[in-house]
């Protein structure tokens, strides 16, 4: 299934919201379950100071404890791949599945692979695999999140790409929209990303009164329940709208 392509607007409107509000955003539409839709702690982000990111899902799966086909370690000249990289909208961010079992022996992406994968328009790399040369790729702007940290590249080789990968228990398409910062990665389905922002807003907004009012010398219990009743009366109302959408605005 071919995803669909936003405008860059919009994008730059979602990138600037912290992928734990989006995560919250995301699951007031009830299109899937809380526990998914983004990273769990097997990948962390390894650069947390760099700046969000956002982008189209270029997948590929890959191992590295044995010699792939062709006997070459490591194995990174893939132009139908690299092709393949360029045939999806920017910006992109590479999905790369470690198909070992244990994964994370050898690292795939290291300061000349990142540097090839940004040439190519990719802005990060997500993998539940290993990365290396962490200083070199840190300078050149590229954000990585991994399972690990490996020495080696060992027998690394792509194993395959342009299928639906699953890393860190996070299912993805080719295509399909992700933002990533310091706390993990969260896919954005397309049929809502659009209303996404505003209702990242209004949860903002939520925090923001009760976290005031928790720091205000008037707080009260009380004060915390009338804030919760309002809340819930508002969602009532939004529900009661014709042609509402399903925001919730849970904080």
């Amino acid at each position: 299934m071919k995803e669909a392509q936003f405008p860059p607007a919009l994008l730059e409107q979602l990138r600037r919201q912290s992928t734990c509000v989006v995560a919250t955003a995301v699951e007031s539409f009830h299109l899937r379950s809380p526990n998914t839709g983004f990273t769990d702690s097997s990948v962390r982000c390894l650069f947390p100071d760099c700046p969000t990111v956002i982008g189209y899902a270029v997948t590929a799966k890959i191992k590295s404890a044995a010699p792939g086909l062709s006997g070459i370690a490591p194995d990174y000249w893939q132009p139908d791949w690299w092709k393949a990289i360029q045939a999806v909208p920017a910006p992109r961010i590479a999905v790369v599945e470690d198909e070992d079992n244990p994964p994370g022996l050898g690292a795939f992406v290291g300061e000349v692979h990142a540097n090839i994968l940004r040439a190519l328009g990719c802005v990060a790399l997500v993998t539940n695999g290993a990365v290396r040369d962490l200083p070199d790729v840190d300078s050149c702007g590229f954000q990585m999140f991994a399972g690990n940290v490996a020495v080696s590249h060992a027998y690394a080789h792509l194993s395959g790409f342009g299928e639906t990968v699953e890393v860190g228990h996070l299912r993805i398409r080719p295509g399909e929209l992700l933002l990533g910062d310091r706390h993990g990665v969260v896919s954005i389905p397309a049929e809502i990303a659009a209303e996404v922002p505003g209702v990242a807003r209004e949860i903002l907004e939520r925090r923001h009164f009760v976290v005031g009012l928790c720091r205000s010398q008037d707080f009260s219990i009380e004060r915390l329940e009338a804030a919760q009743k309002d809340f819930k009366l508002l969602e009532q109302h939004r529900a009661a709208q014709p042609n509402a959408s399903s925001k919730r605005g849970e904080l």
